[in-house]
């Protein structure tokens, strides 16, 4: 076993776990170089799609739908003026880069897939894992958006229910600059709300199963340094504040699934057969 039974029962108490350390600056560094080397590559004229979490049950556009098999540049949703001008250069205005790196890029690939990644999910309870999704968040200076407090379940559903998240930490993150904030115990609650691909194919939607606030007295921070990894349960509430620093907060993240576990039609994030889901 990678980590210790005692962290393990952590995991199972809080609905998450914060592991200091796992990465060296070295290998953040070379993540985040290229995350830049791909941003600088992006075109927006190819397509402006504004990334958000407060408007939840919006009309996703064909771009964000289709990108779990690429690889996409998705803006901040305060990053332009009203005439439609950036209001800060194009690397300081991406939200986040998704939905496939760890498939399409050589980089992230060898980030997401090493002997210590896979031993981690098999001790916090995965018989099977497979990498279903990727993200680098870049949580820009002053416009950096406010992620709402949500269950990845919501997102990503599997029966029976399997997601958890591999989040790490890039760049200190700090309650300045948009640390993450979760509701410890929280994971026991069950999945409120599910969030699918409408029945044409091109939109999404939000059903709500249960739309009691969360508990936000009890949210607690996350403020971790540079390296380190958290593992989050796939039903733990969680969420991050807007960035109104003048400092980044960069970051990876990867949601995991069980093989064995079913992943309906409906999902929104869905794979080309010529792409199949791979784990470590």
């Amino acid at each position: 076993m990678f980590i210790t039974q005692e962290q393990i029962q952590l995991f199972e108490r809080d609905g998450f776990l914060v592991l200091e350390d796992l990465v060296s600056q070295e290998a953040c560094n070379v993540l985040r170089h290229r995350a830049s080397e791909i941003v600088e590559t992006f075109d927006p004229s190819e397509s402006v799609s504004i990334f958000t979490t407060n408007e939840q049950t919006r009309f996703s556009d064909r771009y964000f739908v289709e990108s779990g098999d690429k690889i996409r540049c998705f803006f901040e949703e305060e990053a332009f003026e009203e005439n439609g001008e950036l209001k800060q250069p194009k690397e300081l205005s991406i939200n986040k880069i998704g939905h496939a790196m760890h498939d399409l890029d050589p980089v992230f690939d060898n980030f997401s897939r090493t002997p210590e990644l896979a031993e981690i999910a098999k001790d916090v309870g995965f018989k099977d894992p497979r990498i279903l999704q990727s993200m680098f968040i870049f949580k820009q200076p002053h416009i950096g958006g406010e992620v709402v407090c949500h269950q990845d379940a919501t997102f990503l559903h599997t029966e029976p229910l399997s997601v958890k998240g591999f989040w790490f930490a890039l760049e200190d993150a700090t309650q300045e600059n948009g640390c993450m904030w979760a509701i410890p115990g929280g994971h026991r609650s069950p999945v409120k709300s599910r969030f699918f691909r409408s029945e044409s194919g091109e939109g999404t939607e939000m059903e709500i199963f249960d739309d009691t606030p969360w508990e936000e007295s009890k949210l607690v921070p996350l403020e971790v340094k540079a390296g380190t990894m958290v593992v989050l349960h796939g039903l733990l509430p969680h969420m991050s504040f807007a960035n109104r620093s003048a400092r980044t907060r960069h970051a990876y993240t990867m949601h995991l699934i069980e093989g064995t576990a079913d992943y309906p039609e409906w999902n929104w994030l869905q794979r080309s057969p010529e792409m199949p889901l791979r784990g470590f």
